[in-house]
């Protein structure tokens, strides 16, 4: 078995010679793809950049290898085994570190970024939304505005005929009355035009998010489709502000502490001290409906104010090398890829550690101290006559054959000696 796994070991180093370069060869490939787009400067320069550091990889994988197929598994004593394993585990490291990654950015690299566009054309649509949703909010104030209109506008008819002060005419409380009518009808209408504009930003928005998921989706160079995507994303940063600045639940606000702080009660223009008593009295009533009215929509504003205005953040394009780390969860398959073909070889690293090692064990001789007395004797009798082959005995001037002893019992005799001399000793 040592005799055929020494001819299968020697048989396969030209192939374990080539198929570690080969390795080495597509690892400095990848890595030169993926270094080529972290580089700036002019083409010429990039290009030898690049392909410099790539044939430095290849070199130190292949040479690097070659070291710990030669030396591992030829080494016995432990020590040295340690040291030599802790010797591939940094090297290892170091590979993953300055190739690995770079070839799981060439496998994945634009896969990455295309990742990256879609997270943050999410994010973008998330903060159109809430945008839109905040510029509406202040449209859902638009009823209580104009209901608070009309029935201001109404006790003003009614006053009119005297339902208030008990006297007919236009008089102090119809014109406050009237004044705060038209000044809610003011109000209603910018809430109503800027719903128009609220709706117009949107479609805008909604266009940019359309054309943008077209360039995530989209055929053709990442590169070139990752600055389409920032060209439009600058835009939507731009429809998003606008929506904020469009929404009205701070005219709403202000207008409404207006309505309650600035509230000047005129003075009673009744022709009779009665009746400049009665009209003080609604005045007074009107201010205090006023102010209700102020409060109950400065809380409705509040509401609407009180969940923050939209931030979108400024769109941050990635390299391939960059993308793929970010979103290294994301692409797993690549990345063992990637480290595949740097530590492939480890695995003939260890297989050979393990073949040279039975090697040792077919090759070793039978310790004596396992063998019977009976194998002991056969094999010194086989040792005696294999050297009897070797060396034939020169005749002596005597009979040499009556002269020489007998080989075998003279052996004979030195093992059965050997449990005497043993016993002795014990």
């Amino acid at each position: 078995m040592a005799s055929a796994l020494r001819h299968s070991v020697s048989g396969l180093d030209t192939t374990m010679r080539l198929t570690l370069a080969v390795l080495a060869l597509a690892s400095g490939v990848y890595t030169y793809l993926g270094v080529r787009d972290l580089l700036d400067g002019s083409p010429l320069i990039t290009f030898f950049a690049a392909l410099i550091y790539s044939s430095a990889v290849s070199v130190a994988i292949y040479a690097f290898w070659s070291f710990l197929l030669a030396f591992l598994p030829h080494v016995r004593d432990v020590a040295s085994r340690v040291w030599l394993a802790a010797a591939m585990l940094l090297g290892s490291v170091m590979i993953i570190a300055m190739s690995s990654w770079l070839n799981a950015a060439a496998l994945a690299g634009s896969a990455a970024i295309e990742q990256h566009l879609a997270v943050t054309l999410q994010n973008y649509t998330r903060d159109l939304d809430e945008a839109h949703n905040r510029a509406l909010g202040a449209q859902s104030l638009l009823p209580d505005i104009q209901l608070a209109s009309t029935r201001f506008a109404r006790l003003a008819d009614a006053e009119r005929g005297g339902a208030l002060t008990g006297t007919g005419g236009s008089g102090t409380v119809v014109q406050l009355l009237s004044q705060m009518s038209r000044q809610l009808d003011d109000l209603g209408r910018e809430v109503s035009a800027s719903g128009e504009r609220v709706k117009t930003l949107y479609a805008e928005g909604s266009a940019n998010i359309a054309q943008m998921r077209e360039l995530v989706s989209g055929q053709g160079e990442i590169k070139a489709r990752s600055d389409g995507f920032g060209a439009e994303a600058l835009r939507l940063v731009g429809t998003i502000a606008s929506l904020e600045q469009a929404s009205m639940a701070q005219a709403v606000k202000r207008a409404a502490d207006d309505l309650s702080s600035g509230f000047i009660a005129p003075a009673a223009g009744g022709r009779t001290a009665d009746l400049a008593g009665r009209q003080s009295a609604v005045v007074d009533n009107v201010e205090r409906a006023v102010e209700a009215q102020a409060n109950a929509l400065s809380k409705a504003a509040d509401k609407i104010i009180g969940t923050g205005t939209v931030e979108p953040a400024r769109f941050q394009p990635l390299s391939t090398a960059e993308a793929v780390l970010r979103y290294a969860g994301d692409f797993l398959p690549s990345w063992a890829g990637a480290i595949s073909i740097d530590l492939l070889p480890a695995v003939l690293v260890l297989i050979l550690c393990v073949v040279h090692a039975a090697i040792r064990r077919e090759g070793e001789p039978v310790a004596a101290s396992t063998m019977t007395a009976d194998q002991l004797i056969t094999a010194l009798r086989l040792a005696g006559e294999i050297r009897a082959q070797s060396y034939p005995p020169v005749p002596a001037a005597g009979n040499a054959e009556d002269d020489a002893p007998d080989t075998a019992d003279t052996q004979a005799a030195t093992v059965t000696a050997l449990p005497t001399s043993r016993a002795k000793k014990e």
